[in-house]
């Protein structure tokens, strides 16, 4: 009866670090869930530059297609897994306005904010594109429903071109200043940015009304 006791203490000894280790891989796995979860908020559509990299591939990061089929996506990927995973960490705090703080060339990292999580976003390339008109609609997701001051939405000149140049603020022209919107999860407001064709950035800045937040974000158009 007795002689059990000690095979059972071995036992426990043996199997508590194999769970520990399997438990310490879970956790691993997940983490990135995990801080997406507790992260903000972020343009959906047109998707922003991390967002549409999570959204076409956060369920398949590791197939070896990304790097043929969505190039950018997969250098952003290399370059920083959570620029993917934290798609909407990406913002500035204590700005009070002023938007010259972020330099040319930087503007799609929002002057690689929060450490450089988002750097790889700056570089010109072959970013996938969101179809649109004209006239067409911007939609902020924001799971911490913070609201905002106001959006600011630039969209780049005819003749830019994001294949070959980084942004600069040159390179933009303001089409819409918004109000005040309330605490929402989602907020959608219409746009207009006549005269151009081809593939563009449109660019959003979000001043979140909790607090001097600031968030900027690049997405990728074609004007068709």
């Amino acid at each position: 009866m007795y002689a059990d006791t000690p095979t059972r203490r071995w036992t426990l000894r043996v199997i508590t670090p194999v769970l520990a280790a399997i438990i310490g891989l879970i956790a691993l796995f997940l983490s990135p869930w995990s801080d997406t979860a507790k992260a903000h908020g972020s343009i959906v559509d047109p998707a922003g530059r991390a967002y549409g990299c999570w959204d076409r591939w956060g369920s398949d990061h590791m197939n070896p297609a990304m790097e043929q089929e969505d190039p950018m996506c997969w250098q952003a990927f290399q370059a920083n897994p959570n620029t993917m995973w934290n798609w909407m960490s990406l913002y500035r705090e204590n700005l009070a306005g002023n938007w010259a703080a972020i330099p040319d060339g930087k503007l799609c990292s929002a002057g690689d904010a929060q450490s450089g999580l988002a750097t790889s976003l700056d570089n010109p390339g072959p970013w996938t594109p969101t179809n649109v008109g004209s006239d067409f609609s911007v939609h902020l997701y924001d799971t911490a429903s913070h609201g905002a001051d106001f959006f600011e939405v630039y969209v780049t000149k005819q003749g830019y071109d994001p294949t070959t140049q980084a942004l600069g603020w040159g390179d933009l022209e303001l089409v819409e200043t918004t109000g005040a919107y309330p605490p929402a999860s989602d907020i959608t407001f219409d746009v207009s940015a006549p005269g151009r064709s081809g593939h563009h950035i449109v660019y959003t800045i979000w001043q979140a009304s909790h607090l001097d937040q600031t968030y900027f974000i690049c997405s990728d158009v074609n004007f068709s």
